[in-house]
C-alpha cells in the first residue's frame, strides 16, 4: 500500500470534521491514534491527556452537535518522515444541544499527526476561539 501524502489526507481531514459537526465521532475516532501519547487541548480550555480518554471526550463533544458545516482554512502544513501538521482557522456554523439557532463558531487550530503503520493518526490538537478583530495577513 503506498502511504499517502499529507496534503491529500487533509481532504480527509475535511471529512471527518464534516461528520463530527453532524454528530458522527465515528471518523474522528479512524484517524485518531489509539496509541499514547495523546492530548487535546479544547476550545473550553481543557488538557486531556491519554488515547483512550481523548477518544472519550471527542465522542462525548461529538453528541452535542445536530447538523451544520465547517471549513478547514489551512494556513501551513508539513510533513517530516512519520510526523505531520497542520494550522489554520476552522469556521462552522452548528446546530447546538438547547440553542433555537445554528451557532457560528470559529476556531484556531494546530494538529500534530504521527504516521503509525503507514497511516496519518491525530496525536494533538488544539483549538481555542479565534478573536476576528484580532486576524493579520
Amino acid at each position: 500500500m503506498a502511504e499517502k501524502s499529507f496534503e491529500s489526507f487533509l481532504q480527509q481531514r475535511r471529512q471527518v470534521a464534516a461528520a463530527f459537526v453532524n454528530g458522527d465521532a465515528g471518523p474522528l475516532g479512524e484517524i485518531s491514534t489509539t496509541h499514547d501519547p495523546a492530548t487535546i487541548f479544547g476550545p473550553n480550555g481543557r488538557a486531556v491527556q491519554g488515547a483512550a480518554h481523548v477518544q472519550e471526550i471527542n465522542e462525548v463533544g461529538s453528541h452535542r452537535f445536530h447538523g451544520g458545516t465547517t471549513d478547514l482554512e489551512v494556513l501551513h502544513c508539513g510533513e517530516s518522515d512519520d510526523l505531520a501538521y497542520w494550522t489554520g482557522i476552522q469556521r462552522a456554523k452548528v446546530q447546538m444541544d438547547g440553542q433555537p439557532d445554528a451557532t457560528p463558531m470559529a476556531l484556531r487550530v494546530t494538529e500534530i499527526y504521527r504516521r503509525e503503520n503507514g497511516e496519518w493518526k491525530l496525536v494533538h490538537r488544539h483549538a481555542d476561539e479565534l478573536s476576528e478583530s484580532r486576524v493579520r495577513h
